[in-house]
């Protein structure tokens, strides 16, 4: 009997970023349980500081905090070329926060309170378009 090699499978990298402890645990434990690793920051300045030597494959960022908007921070990330596909979360929708988010591409809007199958399938999504495509060469 030959032994095939294990395939070795990779859980994408999640990175949320939220003022809130109590929905950081929350969402970490849905992610977690979902199979996904998870790293979450208290603010957008941990986060930047980590960045270089993370990479994360999908943003879940908070609209409102106290030292930079979610929407600013996704900003920065863009003029640095370092923006993966991102996720916002609010307790305050609006129009303009709404309209923000879509200009900057995100990959959804939840408003807080929101379903866990709601965060779930957006990450689900933003992970599904945000592949490289690959080519294929007929010999």
């Amino acid at each position: 009997m030959i032994n095939a090699p294990l395939q070795e499978t990779v859980r994408p990298l999640i990175a949320v970023v939220d003022d809130d402890a109590s929905l950081l645990r929350s969402v970490a434990r849905l992610l977690r349980s979902d199979g996904y690793e998870v790293v979450t920051f208290g603010g957008t300045q941990e986060l930047i500081a980590a960045l270089p030597g993370l990479k994360p494959r999908c943003l879940v960022l908070d609209v409102h905090m106290p030292e930079m908007s979610g929407l600013e921070l996704q900003e920065l990330l863009a003029i640095r070329g370092r923006c993966p596909p991102t996720i916002f979360m609010t307790a305050h929708d609006t129009p303009q926060t709404r309209d923000r988010a879509l200009q900057a591409g995100s990959f959804g809007l939840l408003v807080k309170p929101f379903d866990k199958m709601e965060l779930l399938n957006a990450i689900s999504e933003a992970l599904r378009l945000s592949l490289p495509v690959k080519k294929v060469i007929k010999a």
